[in-house]
């Protein structure tokens, strides 16, 4: 039997695939630094997120916050992560943000982790 260019492509998206979520398996996250409510942005261009304050409601953890450029404007928004539980807290992955006057949108690599009362974040990469 030969293998197809499809039959390929499919195997190594599902080999990535497994490796990802091996990975983060792996991974502590109670090693992540404890979350600040003032960070830079992973934008990696100056812009510093505020007001970062997460709860978790159900299967999702949310947020507003502030993304205060290096000239002063200051844009007002919310976040919204689905909750997964893992290692006995909640992992907040896969983060979908808008701007509150609902002109900007978009998602957001960036994750935290809750256990024990306490919010970590992702080292930023």
């Amino acid at each position: 039997m030969r293998a197809t260019p499809t039959f390929i492509a499919a195997g190594t998206v599902h080999l990535l695939a497994s490796l990802s979520a091996a990975a983060q398996t792996n991974e502590d996250y109670t090693r992540w630094p404890v979350l600040k409510s003032t960070f830079p942005a992973e934008t990696g261009d100056g812009t510093m997120i505020k007001g970062y304050d997460p709860v978790i409601i159900g299967k999702k953890c949310l947020t507003s916050f502030m993304a205060v450029t290096p000239s002063n404007e200051v844009y007002f928004n919310v976040v919204e992560f689905d909750a997964v539980p893992t290692q006995g807290g909640t992992l907040c992955t896969e983060g979908k943000w808008k701007s509150f006057d609902g002109k900007s949108n978009g998602t957001t690599q960036f994750r935290m982790f809750f256990k024990d009362g306490v919010f970590h974040a992702a080292p930023l990469q």
